[in-house]
């Protein structure tokens, strides 16, 4: 099999090296462990793993693509990339970049995406900022970027060529599925910095409506402080607006549910490979717990991950009534490892399931009230309340917003009034 002594001393190191990883790794596995994972068996695949790598030293065309290194990072990309969309390999740059991206601002569109049948697909976008204004909406599918197609293109890398630095521009391809068309966009990125809570009004018979966008570090102190000012101008309903909020922190969704549960109730959990026995729960904690008042939460399928934690755990409690159309469909946590040489793997180590043990991932939050909206219609919707909220968003004088109507919050509006005028009538407390 091997030509030279140099190319058989490299495989006997190779091997010898994954043979120590691989015996510690079997010492600690599970009893359930199947045979086809055994160190012994994966010994004689890593020999098909030394082989290819040798053979494309040898014979690969440009000799200056065949440094192992690379070889190895390749193989290494491929094989998170063939898990899920999520999973991921990050060379030493590709971390370091993740790790100043979560410490800091960077540049970007503000758009939230992910994969649909093989498709790179968004979300959500982020309100104010240039995908938002641009027109981009939930469910357009990205086809190309900067000229080049997204067909082989990895979540990771698609966000990669998007993001740069503020100010520069970027070529999109959207295509969006109804009404059906194509669009070439070309979008200044800026720094993504959004408001969390917004919207805090009062509409009409007492009914208060506060709207998250996102869930971050503050979110949960933001939604407070919004809580209290309904409150005190004397809200006895909320609607709580998730629509197009393509999620955050987990830790953010458990503090902003434990606002509407009793403490101690089981908010979210995650379970990871079955027989594992990796299993964690969040419950319920905190000083505030509004159980009084009557509740609803509108949501869309731009609604995705910590969005459906805070959705599926109010339903299950029948805290809140789900007013809207199915979740997206992203409940799955991804687990950095860090390696020696300064790169990561991203992995997919566990799920999110809701109090009544209901599957987030690739299923979605079902509403209690089925509320289509076509796409055109909801991007009247969106853009209406932007102008009214701050001025600045998708400049089409020809668009006619006289008819933005936002059927989904009105019908949430339509229930409470019927909840209140329930209880007025029969004098019912609302269960605590």
């Amino acid at each position: 099999m091997f030509r030279n002594i140099k190319q058989k001393l490299f495989w006997v190191v190779l091997v010898s090296v994954l043979t120590v990883n691989l015996v510690v790794g079997a010492k600690i596995a599970t009893q359930n462990t199947k045979e086809s994972d055994t160190a012994e068996v994966a010994f004689e695949k890593m020999q098909l793993l030394a082989e290819v790598l040798l053979q494309i030293r040898q014979n690969y065309v440009d000799e200056d693509k065949t440094q192992y290194k690379d070889l190895l990072y390749g193989a290494l990309r491929g094989m998170l990339q063939s898990l899920d969309p999520h999973s991921q390999f990050m060379e030493p740059d590709t971390f370091s970049d993740m790790k100043n991206d979560t410490a800091g601002e960077f540049g970007g569109l503000g758009i939230v995406i992910g994969m649909r049948d093989g498709i790179l697909t968004v979300i959500a976008p982020m309100e104010d900022t240039p995908a938002y204004r641009a027109g981009i909406m939930h469910g357009d599918k990205i086809v190309a970027i900067e000229g080049e197609s997204t067909e082989n293109l990895s979540l990771q890398d698609a966000v990669k060529k998007m993001r740069g630095e503020p100010g520069t521009k970027v070529k999109i391809k959207i295509m969006r599925p109804k009404p059906q068309e194509i669009k070439e966009l070309e979008i200044v990125r800026a720094v993504i910095k959004v408001e969390s809570v917004k919207g805090t009004t009062m509409l009409t018979d007492q009914i208060g409506y506060v709207r998250i966008t996102q869930f971050n570090e503050p979110t949960a102190d933001a939604l407070q402080k919004s809580l209290e000012k309904l409150l005190a101008r004397g809200m006895k309903a909320l609607i709580l607006d998730l629509r197009n909020n393509p999620g955050g922190l987990l830790s953010s969704a458990v503090e902003v549910s434990q606002k509407f549960l009793k403490g101690g109730e089981k908010v979210v959990s995650t379970k990871g490979r079955a027989g594992a026995g990796v299993q964690t729960q969040y419950a319920s904690k905190g000083k505030y717990h509004y159980v009084d008042f009557p509740m609803i939460i509108l949501v869309n399928g731009g609604s995705a991950s910590a969005s459906e934690i805070v959705a599926g755990a109010l339903q299950d409690y029948k805290r809140a009534i789900l007013v809207g159309e199915k979740t997206f469909g992203k409940g799955s946590v991804q687990s950095v490892m860090p390696l020696d040489d300064g790169s990561a793997i991203r992995l997919t180590t566990a799920k999110y399931y809701t109090p009544n043990e209901r599957m987030i991932h690739e299923k979605g939050i079902d509403p209690d009230i089925f509320i289509p909206m076509l796409p055109e219609q909801w991007q009247k919707v969106m853009i209406k309340r932007s102008r009214d909220e701050i001025g600045d968003v998708v400049n089409d004088e020809k668009l006619d917003l006289t008819n933005a109507v936002d059927v989904q919050l009105e019908r949430a509006i339509d229930v409470l009034k019927a909840i209140r005028s329930f209880q007025s009538h029969a004098k019912v407390a609302v269960p605590k």
